[in-house]
Parts: C-alpha cells; sequence; structure tokens
C-alpha cells in the first residue's frame, strides 16, 4: 500500500490510550530485562515526515529502558569525513553489542530518500544503494540483530498544524527549521521515494511497519506496540532468578545486623 493510500482518520480514545501505553511500559520492563540477561541485541528504525511524532514515540520507550541497555541515535546530514567514506560506515559505528538495543532516529535510508530528492549523490548511487541496504539488514540478521522499521506517515495540513504549535511553543521552536517547510516544497518527490523505499527495502527478515500518525496518540500505540511484539519474537521474557551468590550473601548482612 502506498502512503498515500493510509487511512488518515485512524484514532484512539483516551482512556483507551492510556490504557495500552500502561501495558506497552510493562511489556518493555520486561523485554528489556530479557536483552540484558539474554544478551540479545535489535536495531529499531524510525524514518517518517518531518513532525510525524518520531521523538516522542522514541522518547515513551528510552523513559521506560535503562539507559545501559538503549541508545538513541539521532541522525543528520554526513559530515565532512563521512562524505569521504561508504555512507554505511558511520551506522556501523553505531550499531548495538549483546544486550543493548540500538533506535535509529533517521537513518541508512536517507541515502534514498533526502540525498536522492535533494541530488546530493546521483541516480546510479541510491539505486545501487536498496540492495546495499537489504544485504545491510540481512548481514546483521543473519548475526542474531533483530532489525524493526517503523515509518511515521502525516498529511500536508496535519504537518503545517504541527509546525504552528513548534513556533508558538518557546520550548519547541528549537525544532522548526527553514528546511522543513523547504521539504515541503518537494512533498510530492518525498513521497515518490518514500514509496519505491517502502516497496523496494520491505523484506521477510526485516519487514516496514507503516503508521498513519495524523493522531500522535495512535501512532505511538500503533508503533510502540509492533515494536514490542518484534523484540519479543523468540526471547524468554520470564524474569530470571535471583543470582544464588548475591542471595547468599544478602542473607549473611542481613543476619549481621
Amino acid at each position: 500500500m502506498k502512503l498515500e493510500q493510509l487511512d488518515m482518520s485512524a484514532r484512539i480514545d483516551g482512556d483507551a490510550y492510556d490504557e495500552r501505553m500502561a501495558e506497552l511500559t510493562t511489556r518493555f520492563l520486561a523485554i528489556h530485562q530479557a536483552y540484558l540477561f539474554h544478551h540479545r541485541k535489535a536495531v529499531i528504525v524510525f524514518e517518517g515526515w518531518d513532525a510525524a511524532g518520531k521523538g516522542g514515540t522514541i522518547r515513551r520507550m528510552s523513559s521506560v529502558i535503562d539507559p545501559r541497555g538503549l541508545k538513541v541515535w539521532p541522525i543528520g546530514a554526513p559530515g565532512e569525513e563521512d562524505r569521504t567514506r561508504h555512507y554505511l560506515a558511520r551506522f556501523f559505528e553505531r550499531l548495538p553489542q549483546a544486550s543493548e538495543i540500538a533506535v535509529f532516529d533517521r537513518s541508512w535510508y536517507g541515502r534514498v530518500l533526502v540525498e536522492r530528492v535533494e541530488e546530493f549523490t546521483d541516480e546510479k548511487a541510491w539505486r545501487r544503494a536498496y540492495g546495499e541496504i537489504n544485504a545491510f539488514e540481512a548481514m546483521l540478521t543473519d548475526a542474531g540483530t533483530k532489525v524493526i522499521k517503523t515509518f511515521l506517515y502525516i498529511d500536508p495540513d496535519e504537518q503545517l498544524k504541527r509546525f504552528e504549535k513548534r513556533l508558538e511553543d518557546p520550548l519547541k521552536r528549537w525544532k522548526l527549521t527553514y528546511e522543513d517547510f523547504r521539504n515541503r516544497e518537494k512533498w510530492d518527490e518525498y513521497l515518490a521515494a518514500a514509496n519505491d523505499m517502502l516497496a523496494r527495502t520491505d523484506t521477510a527478515n526485516a519487514p516496514w511497519h507503516v503508521v498513519p500518525a495524523n493522531q500522535k496518540k495512535y501512532a505511538r500505540v500503533s508503533a510502540l506496540t509492533h515494536i514490542a511484539d518484534k523484540l519479543s519474537e523468540g526471547v524468554d521474557l520470564t524474569p530470571p532468578p535471583p543470582d544464588p551468590a548475591i542471595e547468599e550473601r544478602f542473607r549473611k548482612e542481613s543476619a549481621g545486623r
């Protein structure tokens, strides 16, 4: 399904949202301890339109998981040194170690989105990138790293409303840049690029979860439920038993009080 065919009226009411978020909080706590105990690894990719709610969704998840088990990587334009290397090099350096979950707020998909639309790379290079990205993600999953990808989409009217709220809020104005407005002038080109990306990189080992995000609450619940489901697949979420040595030390300490 193309982005313009999504049901943008998708909603969730306040009570249902609070209930689902409470459930998700418990689930992420269980997932976190399981990844630490079983030394699992995962990569979570967030892509989508400006002001679609990527940051807010990431915050809801990162507020639950201890920083020792979660790393969030906000990805901007490649620096001068990055441009002298293969575009995937800077992402290799941010891949998770055992017991870690790495979250990418934008990612290697910039190659086939921003770099394509803004002509920062030539057509031959961005077309080649589809195969390179699929191979990269297959390499990760073959080595035991889960790859979970979410795309948040909002329509032009909703985006403009959110831009207005950011402009009016002194604590959120920093999020709004001239580039955000300039990108709106190329909406159709970004739409075509995103649709191509979703079609060409939706693979069995790393499928896309696409969310109609005109309502932030619905988008958060949809995205986080999908992420929790994927992180849980094939993972024993049963809390590990206490370490016998720690239990024995505790008994000794308690007996000496």
